[in-house]
Parts: structure tokens; C-alpha cells; sequence
């Protein structure tokens, strides 16, 4: 789960970013990935707000672009 959800969000090289928007380091999400340490238990809730977050983003350019290439800015 973390994995995918990293690098859908941030591509190939997802773990730093990520662990910048969790507020960990990310040898903290090494370790995760690795299961060196027990991901907390509220994970998949701070995962699905940045991919909400992300996701809207995303709707606002597609939105605009969609505009701009109907020719409707």
C-alpha cells in the first residue's frame, strides 16, 4: 500500500517526498517498506489525504487544460 501510493504520488523516486509530507524522515519510510519498524497504525488515513489533496490539484489542471484546448479559457 505504501508503495503504490508513493510512487503514484511522486513517481519513481516516491520515498523522500513522501516522507516530507508525512512529517518523517524518510529512513523512517525505509524502514517501513523494509518492515524494520511497524507502520503507524493512522498511515492509511495520512495516505489517503495526500492522495485526495493531490487528486484535486490534479482536477484543477486537467479542468484548465481541457479548457484551453476546447478553446473555451
Amino acid at each position: 500500500m505504501l508503495k503504490i501510493a508513493g510512487e503514484v504520488l511522486y513517481g519513481e523516486r516516491w520515498q523522500t517526498p513522501l516522507a516530507r509530507d508525512l512529517g518523517v524522515s524518510d529512513r523512517t519510510v525505509r524502514n517501513w517498506c523494509a518492515a524494520k519498524h511497524e507502520c503507524p497504525h493512522d498511515l492509511a488515513e495520512r495516505l489517503l489525504l495526500i492522495l485526495h489533496q493531490r487528486s484535486e490539484k490534479i482536477l484543477v489542471v486537467i479542468t484548465t487544460i481541457e479548457k484551453n484546448v476546447s478553446g473555451t479559457q
